[in-house]
């Protein structure tokens, strides 16, 4: 924004200190005058006649008065401007962050020292800002070159096998048409899966009152022949669970959690418990499967995206990398929190929380 040249702060401070002082400065001289008017005759007689006292006593006070009024016009120009660049000088180191910044530097920090007041709280409050933004630019970063990785992959198998067609004209056109549907509609899968995580992550979406079991039955219903493929029983259980949200995004958020219950699960004999209940204030959807062991420090790791346990990268169904890291992006984007523990048998135990809408009532008021 292009703006018009004007005084700096600190001129600004300069020059009120100095009237404030000169002010006071006036005031003292002319109560002191005042007074010591009221105490002395126009006139007092003398050998020589009548003496005019106070036209003497004026005539003595008026220079010296101009001399202190110039002195205190001094003292507040040079007083002033002293005290405020002191005063600024955190402002300005502010300044100067927030200009280096500007040009992409992120990793520069402030870090005032001093006590605690209104500049270190800003200038803390700017740190922190900093540090966020670094690590989330850093992360869109990562992300960035994460899926245009994943992205690069499908393209590259269909190159390949549309050269070797081309090379080798004898191949089979039926199975050439069934491996390039599949990398195409694994390609679509994973740009839809970065959509929807673009749209959670802006939150531009319209809350309305949405019933977490009922989201459980349509995604279970929905996922239950990808379940009996693998030779996993699902169990559905809760009571009616009152949450405020997107519905579309909460049922995709259940979907994921369910689907990707089944496809990391011991095929054959798997299980997976699915629960929705309400606890002080706030609604839960809680997801348990059995699996192999994982450790904590894979666990911790599994929201990011692209991100997949061990033995899970290429089976079928696997997904892109992406189920978890929406769960988490939904979760947030509903004010609500994601909690992952692996279960000591084998598996994770993977509970949302969410706040509880508010009673009808009050809705509708």
């Amino acid at each position: 924004m292009h703006r018009a040249p004007g005084m700096s702060v600190r001129l600004k401070f300069t020059l009120s200190y100095a009237g404030f002082v000169m002010l006071a400065g006036t005031l003292m001289l002319v109560t002191v005058w005042v007074y010591l008017l009221r105490g002395l005759p126009d006139a007092a007689s003398s050998p020589n006649g009548l003496v005019p006292v106070r036209a003497i006593v004026l005539h003595a006070y008026a220079p010296a008065t101009a001399v202190v009024l110039a002195l205190l016009l001094v003292f507040g120009l040079l007083g002033g401007w002293l005290l405020a660049g002191r005063m600024l000088a955190p402002l300005t180191r502010i300044t100067d962050a927030t200009r280096t910044a500007a040009n992409g530097s992120l990793s520069h920090r402030i870090e005032l020292e001093g006590r605690k007041d209104e500049f270190r709280e800003l200038a803390d409050a700017f740190d922190t800002m900093l540090a966020r933004l670094e690590a989330h630019v850093a992360e869109q970063r990562r992300f960035a070159a994460t899926a245009s990785h994943e992205l690069r992959t499908p393209l590259a198998i269909t190159k390949a096998l549309l050269e070797v067609t081309i090379n080798g004209p004898g191949r089979d056109l039926g199975e050439l048409i069934g491996r390039l549907h599949n990398v195409n509609a694994r390609a679509i899968d994973l740009t839809e899966a970065l959509l929807l995580l673009s749209r959670a992550d802006q939150r531009s979406f319209t809350r309305e009152p949405v019933d977490l079991s009922l989201n459980v039955e349509e995604a279970v219903e929905t996922l239950l022949p990808l379940a009996e493929k693998h030779g996993v029983a699902i169990e559905a259980s809760g009571d009616i669970t009152p949450a405020m949200g997107s519905r579309a995004l909460l049922l995709q958020l259940t979907v994921n959690l369910i689907h990707n219950a089944i496809v990391h699960n011991l095929h054959g004999r798997g299980i997976v418990r699915v629960t929705t209940g309400i606890e002080s204030g706030s609604v839960t959807l809680s997801v348990e499967n059995t699996g192999e062991v994982l450790p904590a420090q894979l666990v911790s790791t599994l929201t990011e995206p692209f991100r997949r346990g061990t033995e899970r990268i290429r089976q079928d169904h696997a997904g892109v990398g992406l189920g978890l890291a929406i769960v988490k992006s939904i979760t947030e984007a509903h004010d609500g929190t994601l909690t992952i523990v692996p279960r000591p048998g084998g598996g994770l135990q993977v509970t949302v929380r969410l706040p509880a809408a508010p009673p009808p009532e009050t809705l509708n008021r």
